[in-house]
């Protein structure tokens, strides 16, 4: 069982940066794909960015390419993602989620899911 706390949403205007954390139980988190979703209001959840256990292999949504970047520190059982040149429409709860060695940025594959943090993106 693995449980994820995200940390480090709030408000912020356009143009700003903001750092969420996600904390994870696992005791083997290195051998955890690690992604970030998002769900704005009144839309389904996405995918947004994905990190493999070795922190080499990354991918991210088109919308976010350039301006978020995602990372991990396996000593610290802790993945974030930097937001910057933050958007109006980036407005979302953000969920952090693990899923055991596969890669994917299918949501349905991921076992784990912390409790989400809100983000929330003033123009």
């Amino acid at each position: 069982q693995v449980q994820l706390v995200e940390s480090g949403g709030g408000l912020v205007q356009a143009g700003g940066s903001l750092r969420l954390s996600c904390a994870a139980s696992a005791r083997t988190f290195v051998n955890y794909v690690m992604g970030w979703f998002r769900q704005a209001p009144g839309k389904e959840r996405e995918f947004v960015a994905v990190i493999l256990s070795n922190g080499r292999s990354i991918n991210y949504a088109d919308f976010v390419k350039g301006r978020f970047t995602i990372s991990r520190d396996n000593a610290k059982n802790t993945v974030y993602l930097q937001m910057s040149s933050l958007k109006p429409e980036d407005t979302a709860v953000y969920y952090c989620a693990a899923r055991y060695r596969d890669y994917s940025i299918a949501q349905s594959d991921y076992d784990y899911w912390g409790q989400g943090t809100q983000v929330t993106v003033s123009s």
